[in-house]
């Protein structure tokens, strides 16, 4: 009876990863074929590039005022946020049941 049962376990093994690899298998095919469906029939438009170069602006390595303040405040708030307690007094647990 072990036997039979280590048997039926076994194939349910292989139809299952069986299953799963063949799924697998056509799901990277479909996916490659709609690809180079897409790329035939709407292919991206050309990106049209200019000769002149820019110069990126020269930014500064010291941040603006407003940032300084806003980065101020949001440490201060961090800083000195009230901590909540995880549980209830037991007067407020009774006057909800």
């Amino acid at each position: 009876m072990s036997a039979n049962l280590f048997s039926q376990g076994f194939e349910l093994l292989v139809y299952g990863m069986g299953t799963v690899i063949v799924f697998l298998t056509l799901l990277v095919f479909a996916t490659r074929l709609m690809s180079l469906f897409i790329q035939r029939f709407f292919p991206e438009a050309p990106i049209a590039v200019s000769k002149r170069v820019a110069e990126p602006p020269q930014a500064s390595l010291t941040p603006s005022p407003e940032l300084v303040a806003a980065i101020a405040a949001a440490v201060h708030q961090h800083r000195h946020r009230r901590v909540v307690s995880p549980a209830p007094n037991l007067d407020q647990r009774k006057a909800h049941v």
